[in-house]
Protein backbone atom coordinates (compact mmCIF):
# COMPACT_ATOMS: atom_id res chain seq x y z
CA UNK A 1 0.00 0.00 0.00
CA UNK A 2 2.95 2.17 -0.50
CA UNK A 3 2.29 5.59 -1.86
CA UNK A 4 4.40 7.65 -3.73
CA UNK A 5 4.52 10.24 -1.17
CA UNK A 6 6.57 7.87 0.87
CA UNK A 7 9.72 7.96 -0.47
CA UNK A 8 11.51 9.94 2.34
CA UNK A 9 14.59 8.58 3.18
CA UNK A 10 16.29 10.26 6.36
CA UNK A 11 16.22 8.78 9.49
CA UNK A 12 17.56 11.57 11.02
CA UNK A 13 14.27 12.00 12.71
CA UNK A 14 13.87 12.72 16.70
CA UNK A 15 11.24 10.06 17.76
CA UNK A 16 8.03 11.87 19.59
CA UNK A 17 7.13 9.86 22.69
CA UNK A 18 3.67 8.17 21.77
CA UNK A 19 2.32 5.01 22.52
CA UNK A 20 2.53 1.61 19.93
CA UNK A 21 -1.35 2.86 19.21
CA UNK A 22 -0.13 5.86 17.33
CA UNK A 23 2.46 4.01 15.89
CA UNK A 24 -0.14 1.18 14.68
CA UNK A 25 -2.45 4.71 13.62
CA UNK A 26 0.10 6.35 11.62
CA UNK A 27 1.00 3.39 10.05
CA UNK A 28 -2.04 2.59 8.92
CA UNK A 29 -1.74 5.89 7.27
CA UNK A 30 1.52 5.50 5.47
CA UNK A 31 -0.31 3.30 2.82
CA UNK A 32 -0.84 6.53 0.97
CA UNK A 33 -4.36 7.03 1.22
CA UNK A 34 -6.51 9.63 3.07
CA UNK A 35 -9.04 7.67 5.83
CA UNK A 36 -11.64 8.68 8.50
CA UNK A 37 -11.23 7.17 11.90
CA UNK A 38 -14.21 4.80 11.08
CA UNK A 39 -11.81 3.41 7.60
CA UNK A 40 -8.91 3.32 10.41
CA UNK A 41 -11.06 1.33 12.60
CA UNK A 42 -12.18 -1.22 9.75
CA UNK A 43 -8.21 -1.60 8.52
CA UNK A 44 -7.24 -2.46 12.19
CA UNK A 45 -9.91 -4.85 12.07
CA UNK A 46 -9.01 -6.35 8.92
CA UNK A 47 -5.72 -6.90 9.75
CA UNK A 48 -3.62 -5.34 12.89
CA UNK A 49 -6.45 -7.56 15.59
CA UNK A 50 -4.69 -11.08 14.02
CA UNK A 51 -0.78 -9.89 15.13
CA UNK A 52 -0.83 -6.71 17.52
CA UNK A 53 -4.06 -5.82 18.76
CA UNK A 54 -7.55 -3.77 17.27
CA UNK A 55 -7.90 -0.66 19.40
CA UNK A 56 -11.13 1.09 19.98
CA UNK A 57 -12.53 3.80 17.81
CA UNK A 58 -11.91 6.34 20.74
CA UNK A 59 -8.53 5.55 20.90
CA UNK A 60 -8.04 6.29 17.23
CA UNK A 61 -9.29 9.33 17.56
CA UNK A 62 -7.37 10.26 20.34
CA UNK A 63 -4.59 9.62 18.39
CA UNK A 64 -4.98 11.16 15.34
CA UNK A 65 -5.46 14.42 17.76
CA UNK A 66 -2.00 13.72 18.89
CA UNK A 67 -0.25 12.72 15.28
CA UNK A 68 -2.02 16.18 14.36
CA UNK A 69 -0.50 18.26 16.61
CA UNK A 70 2.71 16.75 16.36
CA UNK A 71 2.65 17.63 12.33
CA UNK A 72 2.44 14.27 11.70
CA UNK A 73 -0.99 13.66 10.23
CA UNK A 74 -2.81 16.36 8.39
CA UNK A 75 -6.22 16.61 8.04
CA UNK A 76 -9.19 18.08 5.80
CA UNK A 77 -13.22 18.42 5.67
CA UNK A 78 -15.06 17.19 2.38
CA UNK A 79 -19.07 16.33 2.31
CA UNK A 80 -19.40 12.87 2.56
CA UNK A 81 -23.26 13.91 1.04
CA UNK A 82 -25.23 16.89 0.45
CA UNK A 83 -25.85 17.62 4.45
CA UNK A 84 -23.01 15.87 5.87
CA UNK A 85 -19.15 16.63 6.14
CA UNK A 86 -16.52 14.04 6.94
CA UNK A 87 -12.66 14.56 8.14
CA UNK A 88 -10.11 12.51 6.19
CA UNK A 89 -6.76 12.30 7.42
CA UNK A 90 -3.12 11.64 5.66
CA UNK A 91 0.33 11.00 6.88
CA UNK A 92 2.56 13.95 6.26
CA UNK A 93 6.08 13.86 5.43
CA UNK A 94 7.49 13.99 8.65
CA UNK A 95 5.03 11.18 9.47
CA UNK A 96 6.80 9.02 7.15
CA UNK A 97 10.45 10.20 8.38
CA UNK A 98 8.59 9.22 12.68
CA UNK A 99 7.84 6.06 11.25
CA UNK A 100 10.74 5.27 8.69
CA UNK A 101 12.91 5.94 11.90
CA UNK A 102 11.06 3.80 14.69
CA UNK A 103 10.56 1.20 12.38
CA UNK A 104 14.70 1.11 11.65
CA UNK A 105 15.79 2.29 14.73
CA UNK A 106 13.17 1.02 17.64
CA UNK A 107 13.68 -2.72 18.62
CA UNK A 108 10.06 -4.76 18.81
CA UNK A 109 9.21 -5.89 22.07
CA UNK A 110 8.83 -9.44 22.92
CA UNK A 111 5.59 -11.15 21.92
CA UNK A 112 3.43 -11.28 25.11
CA UNK A 113 0.84 -14.40 25.39
CA UNK A 114 -1.84 -14.03 27.22
CA UNK A 115 -4.39 -17.61 26.46
CA UNK A 116 -7.21 -17.51 28.64
CA UNK A 117 -8.34 -21.07 27.29
CA UNK A 118 -4.49 -22.18 28.57
CA UNK A 119 -5.17 -20.97 31.85
CA UNK A 120 -8.48 -22.58 32.15
CA UNK A 121 -6.51 -25.60 31.20
CA UNK A 122 -3.44 -25.15 33.80
CA UNK A 123 -6.44 -25.12 36.68
CA UNK A 124 -7.58 -28.47 35.08
CA UNK A 125 -7.22 -29.95 38.80
CA UNK A 126 -10.23 -27.78 39.62
CA UNK A 127 -12.76 -28.61 36.93
CA UNK A 128 -14.63 -31.68 35.37
CA UNK A 129 -13.25 -32.82 32.16
CA UNK A 130 -16.30 -32.00 30.05
CA UNK A 131 -16.29 -28.23 30.79
CA UNK A 132 -12.67 -28.44 29.84
CA UNK A 133 -13.59 -30.10 26.48
CA UNK A 134 -16.36 -27.74 26.36
CA UNK A 135 -14.11 -24.66 26.59
CA UNK A 136 -11.61 -26.00 24.38
CA UNK A 137 -14.70 -26.31 21.50
CA UNK A 138 -15.55 -23.03 22.12
CA UNK A 139 -11.91 -22.01 21.68
CA UNK A 140 -11.80 -23.85 18.33
CA UNK A 141 -15.16 -22.73 17.04
CA UNK A 142 -13.69 -18.72 17.47
CA UNK A 143 -10.36 -19.95 15.23
CA UNK A 144 -12.34 -21.08 12.69
CA UNK A 145 -14.01 -18.10 12.38
CA UNK A 146 -11.22 -15.65 12.88
CA UNK A 147 -9.22 -18.72 10.04
CA UNK A 148 -11.89 -17.45 7.52
CA UNK A 149 -11.89 -13.90 8.60
CA UNK A 150 -8.25 -13.95 8.18
CA UNK A 151 -7.80 -15.67 4.59
CA UNK A 152 -10.06 -12.85 3.69
CA UNK A 153 -7.66 -10.43 4.77
CA UNK A 154 -5.10 -12.03 2.53
CA UNK A 155 -7.09 -12.84 -0.23
CA UNK A 156 -7.62 -8.64 -0.34
CA UNK A 157 -3.89 -7.99 0.49
CA UNK A 158 -2.68 -10.12 -2.67
CA UNK A 159 -5.24 -8.52 -5.06
CA UNK A 160 -3.25 -5.67 -4.17
CA UNK A 161 0.04 -5.55 -5.76
CA UNK A 162 1.16 -2.40 -3.62
CA UNK A 163 -0.09 -4.19 -0.45
CA UNK A 164 3.09 -6.81 -0.69
CA UNK A 165 3.95 -6.74 2.66
CA UNK A 166 0.14 -6.69 4.46
CA UNK A 167 0.27 -10.32 2.36
CA UNK A 168 3.04 -11.39 3.86
CA UNK A 169 1.77 -11.02 7.34
CA UNK A 170 -1.87 -11.70 6.37
CA UNK A 171 -0.85 -15.36 5.18
CA UNK A 172 1.49 -15.87 8.20
CA UNK A 173 -1.68 -14.98 10.51
CA UNK A 174 -3.26 -17.55 8.53
CA UNK A 175 -0.38 -20.06 8.88
CA UNK A 176 -0.74 -19.51 12.62
CA UNK A 177 -4.54 -19.66 13.37
CA UNK A 178 -4.35 -23.35 11.20
CA UNK A 179 -1.93 -24.60 13.63
CA UNK A 180 -3.66 -23.17 16.47
CA UNK A 181 -6.78 -24.77 15.38
CA UNK A 182 -4.36 -28.23 15.49
CA UNK A 183 -3.32 -27.50 18.67
CA UNK A 184 -6.77 -27.51 20.27
CA UNK A 185 -7.16 -30.71 18.62
CA UNK A 186 -4.11 -32.43 19.91
CA UNK A 187 -5.18 -30.79 23.54
CA UNK A 188 -8.92 -32.64 23.22
CA UNK A 189 -6.67 -36.00 22.36
CA UNK A 190 -5.29 -34.86 25.49
CA UNK A 191 -7.73 -34.48 27.74
CA UNK A 192 -9.38 -37.67 26.85
CA UNK A 193 -6.52 -39.54 27.87
CA UNK A 194 -5.91 -37.45 31.10
CA UNK A 195 -9.65 -37.80 32.14
CA UNK A 196 -9.30 -41.79 31.81
CA UNK A 197 -6.69 -41.85 34.38
CA UNK A 198 -8.46 -39.48 37.00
Amino acid sequence: MSGGNTEVQSTDVALPKIPATAWAVLGILSFGRELTGYDIKNWSDAILHFFYWSPATSQIYTELRRLEDLGLVASRTMARDEVREKTVYSITPAGIDALRTWQATVDAEAPVLKDGVLLRIWLGHLAEPPRLREQIAEHRARLINELTAARDSQEQADAQPEWAYPALVASWAVRRIEREIELADSMLIDLDRLAQLR
